[in-house]
């Protein structure tokens, strides 16, 4: 039987302060844009000419996806985003800015590459499950002109900000040079930098305030190996946090909730919130979401981390890369 989340009405009633305090915090994400296509159909058959299964398709929909789902997580919980990242001039490019400014997010952020293509993730659903998804991306690095413009973005917002999220994806927006300046501007002006990682990606991320990778992705950038008896979780989140010099490492660990490391040496374990999962897209989109609105808001590491759990529990119970809402979240407590 998995282990269940209680609070004391206390704890109830500092988590719900903070919540309530999402309202007034500003971030900026920074990050990889990809536009999610969702085709979703039926099965009912599999094809003659080969071992898979036909779907009759019933709709299309489009998501922002990756750094843009963080903000839209961060938007349906009442605050406010400043996104920042590239997409390319065509028609996958024009339907992410639509789609942006449609939920009155600021857009001055993202910069429009016409030797770029935007990124588009396709996911065929059938029955609540991914049956396929296809990637159509390019995964060098921006241009020193886009990196120019932001860190010209970056420098002007610091100052009105109270965090900054790294959504690193691997499709080439974050590069050494940038997050060397980023995590340099951002201790400056005393704000938190908190890094959704990419696995090859880890060496970049020294002196961030805090990283939220998944258990894979842990084991990986620590040198271990998953099957390795040998070592612990725990060994691998104080290894990153001496690698790394951060503040704190948030690992996820899927079905068994989540351990926060600090650097005061403090170890905190939490059972997962979920009830039931359909989908992990984008779970983690909403961990770091949460967790920097929670920080933004006064939380500390452990009580961000709860509270983010929860957020989590919520979104996997959902199909495609979801978001949560202020009700959903305050609910998920009681």
């Amino acid at each position: 039987m998995k282990k269940q989340i209680t609070f004391t009405k206390k704890k109830m009633n500092r988590l719900t302060g903070v919540i309530n305090k999402f309202r007034d915090a500003k971030i900026l994400v920074l990050g990889d844009f990809i536009l999610d296509q969702y085709i979703w159909g039926n099965v009912s058959r599999i094809s003659p000419e080969a071992p898979v299964p036909v779907v009759d398709i019933k709709r299309e929909t489009y998501l922002p996806g990756g750094a843009l789902n963080v903000g839209n997580n961060i938007r349906t919980l009442g605050a406010t985003v400043l996104p920042c990242g590239v997409v390319g001039r065509d028609i996958w490019g024009r339907m992410l800015l639509k789609r942006v400014k449609s939920e009155g997010i600021d857009t001055s952020g993202i910069i429009v590459d016409s030797s770029r293509p935007t990124t588009l993730k396709t996911r065929v659903i059938a029955h609540s499950q991914q049956v396929v998804r296809f990637d159509r991306e390019s995964t060098e690095e921006i241009s020193e002109k886009d990196m120019n413009k932001i860190v010209n973005f970056f420098r002007k917002k610091i100052n009105d900000v109270d965090g900054v999220i790294i959504e690193d994806y691997g499709k080439g927006v974050i590069n050494p040079e940038l997050l060397r300046y980023i995590v340099k501007m951002a201790g400056k002006y005393n704000k938190f930098v908190a890094v959704d990682p990419k696995e090859k990606n880890f060496k970049y991320y020294k002196n961030v305030t805090i990283i939220t990778p998944n258990k894979k992705e842990a084991y990986n950038a620590s040198g271990r190996s998953l099957e390795d008896r040998h070592t612990s979780i725990e060994d691998v989140g104080r290894l990153l946090l001496r690698r790394l010099g951060c503040k704190a490492v948030l690992i996820t660990l899927g079905e068994e909730g989540m351990a926060l490391f600090e650097r005061s040496g403090k170890i905190s374990k939490i059972p997962t919130a979920a009830k039931e999962v359909f989908d992990v897209s984008g779970a983690g989109d909403t961990v770091i979401a949460v967790l920097s609105l929670a920080m933004s808001s006064g939380a500390d590491f452990n009580e961000a981390a709860l509270i983010a759990n929860c957020a989590a529990g919520i979104v996997v119970g959902k199909v495609g890369a979801a978001s949560v809402t202020k009700d959903e979240l305050l609910s998920s407590f009681k």
